[in-house]
């Protein structure tokens, strides 16, 4: 028989070799590749009295206790051989309980798809019970409440998805230097509650999710067409290819808008959909700020849309983002600015020297800030400013706490 020649075994060897290192790396892969894992740790707060503020997640007091329960389950996993896996930790609720107040707290690791789940939730509730007992903050935990049950994926997600103001992109590369038009794209994720309203298919404005069947935009979005049945809503990043789509059941503009008069005054306006969102880490609601909650001059605010990347100019189909500041309405109301034409109802946040702005087809989208929790909050709707990114004309927007009342009795939110 004819020797087989060098190169053909030198062939079938390397194929064999690249086969196993193929197959070893598939099962290390699936072996090692890690997964987020949900946790609902629930405990009484012996030395805090229950306040009826508590109820509301978007109230200052709900923001101080869970800030305080955030920051000490944070350094206990942190200062703990799981601090490579933690997460993040979220404050679900707060509810009376007999000699103080208990918290719901949704957990979420970084966990090996292969880690034995019985081992693991043995390790994260040894690690709490342990920090909690060592804990030198001022909270007292009673540690015979502890109750650290893991949850499905489906219902850590949902649990936290249906919290306002959450978003999965923790942090921006951002930089804050362009319009929202030819500056940054925005990612998946990232301004979940943004949405587009449109007018026989075609984008007209922006608007906010505040819950599953309520979007927040501007009145002036409206003029020439107030029927239901001629608009639709999308949500996601892109235009084209939205993550969901809902038809218009009903259109509320403030009673005071005047639309004949062109006027900014009232600029605001609901749109209640034909069928519920459903939230995912992708699409679900902002929070809406306390009627008195105030957001001081130079808070850092970014705002989000499709518009126009220039004046005039045409709105584009992936989202986009700018970084602004909130601008004092005394500067605002000087006469080289806007010369008093703003009132209580209006806000303004960019730079007197410009470059920075959203545009035409950014209209009725959000204007949003964080808190010291990480929480988005919605401080304005897109309304009205002179060109875009002109020097001394920064972007003027409905002030969101001025009009908290009127969307409570429209929509009970």
């Amino acid at each position: 028989m004819k020797p087989m020649e060098l190169w053909k075994i030198a062939v079938i060897t390397l194929s064999v070799v690249f086969g196993l290192v193929l197959v070893i790396g598939l099962i290390t892969y699936f072996l090692c590749s890690d997964e987020d894992r949900y946790y609902n740790a629930t405990f009484k707060i012996s030395n805090v009295r229950y306040d009826p503020y508590y109820q509301r997640q978007t109230t200052e007091q709900f923001r101080h206790l869970s800030e305080e329960i955030e920051t000490m389950m944070s350094r206990i996993f942190k200062a703990s051989f799981l601090s490579k896996r933690y997460i993040r930790s979220h404050v679900v609720s707060l509810s009376p309980d007999p000699g103080g107040v208990l918290a719901y707290v949704v957990l979420v690791f970084k966990i090996a798809s292969a880690d034995n789940e019985a081992a693991t939730w043995g390790r994260i509730n040894s690690v709490l019970r342990k920090g909690l007992k060592a804990s030198t903050t001022f909270l007292e935990v009673d540690q015979s409440t502890l109750r650290l049950t893991e949850l499905n994926k489906e219902k850590g997600e949902n649990l936290l998805n249906n919290c306002c103001g959450i978003r999965r992109q923790m942090t921006s590369s951002f930089s804050g230097v362009e319009r929202i038009a030819g500056g940054q794209l925005a990612r998946d994720g990232e301004w979940p509650w943004q949405a587009s309203i449109q007018l026989d298919g075609i984008h007209r404005c922006g608007a906010s999710v505040i819950s599953n069947t309520w979007l927040l935009t501007a009145a002036h979005c409206f003029r020439g067409e107030i029927e239901p049945r001629r608009w639709t809503a999308s949500f996601g990043t892109l235009l084209r290819s939205p993550k969901q789509k809902k038809y218009v059941r009903n259109i509320i503009i403030h009673e005071e808008y005047n639309d004949h008069l062109h006027s900014h005054e009232y600029d605001v306006a609901l749109v209640e959909l034909a069928s519920p969102i459903k939230f995912t880490s992708d699409v679900h609601s902002v929070c809406l700020p306390e009627a008195s909650h105030v957001f001081p001059d130079n808070t850092t605010c970014f705002v989000t849309g499709w518009g126009a990347l220039r004046n005039d100019g045409y709105s584009v189909y992936q989202l986009r983002q700018a970084e602004v500041k909130i601008i004092s309405s005394r500067i605002c109301n000087r006469r080289q600015v806007y010369h008093g034409m703003i009132t209580p109802g209006m806000l303004c946040a960019g730079y007197l020297e410009g470059q920075v702005d959203a545009c035409q087809g950014d209209s009725g989208g959000p204007l949003v800030s964080a808190n010291s929790r990480g929480i988005w909050y919605l401080v304005g709707i897109v309304s009205w400013g002179d060109e875009c990114a002109k020097p001394n004309k920064p972007g003027v927007y409905t002030r969101v706490t001025y009009y908290r009342d009127w969307i409570t009795s429209k929509t009970s939110i």
